[in-house]
């Protein structure tokens, strides 16, 4: 009677998903070995600390601090980076799939900096790959890209891809209340991270769009090449304003290619969406995608976005995966093409190709004559304004002008911004955020 093979499992970092992972994993281990036909070991976990106190009980005997010794052992068929960063993390990663192991990672900032190097070193040795967990937690979007949705082209993908974003707008909205208080109350709740940067600034998100648009389109775009904006110049006035015009405020990643010029942009800003719009509704630290195919049509997906339970069922899922893959299956994730820096010639948009209408507000001096100012520097731009609002400022003797404008692009409104910013009567510099048609 033949025996029933075993695959060993290494985790590199344990901090809150890889506890995570430690703990769902032996809650389910029976069942998805039952599945699988195998024995699964959690054999060794790279920490930086040995002596410190976790939320999980794990053998003393299965602990080490070398991270690296942990993805070259020849016993370890499948490594877990969740180290996060790029130097060691990058590394380690390399080192397991040049010996021809399945690496599993929840990392959006390694793959974004990395991942033509890691994916060709992958295919050059024999390993695999998989990264469900980087994009949006425990939302399967990389299996519906990957897998799902392989017969469509994808015109339009936008949504929610950070969850401490998309708690501070809507307790900003729901609240009244400015960024800095809630900013502040996300922190002492845990939702926002010490440094805040990443998160609210748009880089998280940028990351984890560039993953999702090499999946869609075969294009590695880094953050510096997409137009990446935060939610920290958003005012509660900028809800109430958006409100009287029928929108809500979501930090969005917006991944669309025109087919007919083959132009791909991706881009990362605070968007006005339609109160009847899904994503518009969806709150707190959920995230969502909107996916429109060419074939299936639009598909959306809703979820946990982040927190130890969300990543780690994605990183399970993977590590399921994986198994499955050395039991003789095949996979997705492994095609030549995922070497190649671009696909069917697409390349990126000009500023001028990306289109869009535009919320504008600006806070000016109260005296008769700026709007007429302000009007003819959009003009001089050819940027044709849609509706005016006017509010009182927080500010002595000033007023708050918003306008929407019917669609223009990116350089025009860049040059409209510059040259707004340097009237005399534009007393702070003004405040944009695009406006999302996207016929879902």
């Amino acid at each position: 009677m033949s025996q029933t093979p075993v695959i060993r499992i290494g985790l590199c970092g344990f901090g809150t998903v890889g506890q995570g992972v430690w703990k769902h994993f032996t809650r389910s281990r029976t069942e998805l070995e039952n599945r699988l036909g195998v024995r699964l070991e959690l054999h060794r976990v790279a920490v930086r600390k040995l002596r410190k106190a976790r939320s999980v009980r794990i053998p003393a005997a299965r602990l080490t601090v070398d991270a690296l010794a942990v993805a070259t052992d020849p016993s370890i068929q499948i490594v877990c980076e969740l180290i996060g960063g790029t130097g060691l993390a990058r590394e380690l990663t390399l080192a397991a799939l040049r010996l021809g192991k399945s690496v599993v990672s929840a990392n959006k900032a390694l793959i974004c900096a990395h991942g033509a190097e890691i994916f060709a070193t992958a295919h050059r040795h024999g390993g695999h790959f998989l990264f469900e967990a980087s994009v949006a937690g425990g939302i399967p979007i990389i299996k519906a890209l990957r897998e799902g949705l392989v017969a469509n082209r994808f015109p339009h993908i936008y949504g929610i891809l950070n969850g401490t974003c998309n708690y501070i707008l809507t307790q900003m909205e729901e609240q009244d209340a400015p960024y800095k208080s809630v900013l502040a109350e996300a922190k002492r709740m845990g939702y926002a991270e010490a440094d805040e940067a990443l998160d609210v600034q748009g880089w998280d998100t940028a990351h984890k769009a560039s993953v999702l648009a090499w999946l869609a389109h075969g294009v590695w775009v880094k953050p510096a090449q997409m137009v990446v904006e935060g939610i920290d110049r958003i005012t509660p006035a900028d809800f109430k304003n958006a409100a009287v015009l029928g929108y809500g405020i979501k930090l969005l990643a917006v991944i669309a290619r025109d087919f007919s010029s083959d132009e791909l942009s991706v881009r990362v800003h605070p968007t006005l969406l339609p109160v009847g719009n899904v994503i518009a509704n969806v709150s707190g630290v959920f995230n969502a995608i909107s996916v429109t195919g060419d074939v299936v049509g639009t598909t959306l997906y809703i979820g946990r976005g982040a927190g130890q339970d969300a990543t780690a069922s994605a990183v399970i899922s993977d590590i399921v995966d994986a198994a499955a893959l050395l039991r003789g299956g095949k996979s997705a994730y492994q095609p030549a093409a995922e070497t190649l820096p671009a696909r069917n010639g697409c390349r990126l948009a000009p500023p001028e190709h990306i289109k869009c209408r535009y919320y504008l507000r600006l806070t000016v001096r109260d005296q008769p004559g700026v709007l007429a100012r302000v009007a003819s520097v959009m003009a001089r731009h050819h940027i044709s304004i849609a509706s005016v609002i006017q509010n009182p400022a927080e500010v002595a003797d000033a007023a708050s002008l918003v306008l929407t404008t019917h669609q223009s692009h990116e350089r025009a409104m860049r040059s409209t911004l510059r040259d707004l910013a340097r009237l005399a009567s534009v007393l702070e510099r003004p405040v944009l955020l695009r406006i999302g048609d996207f016929n879902d």
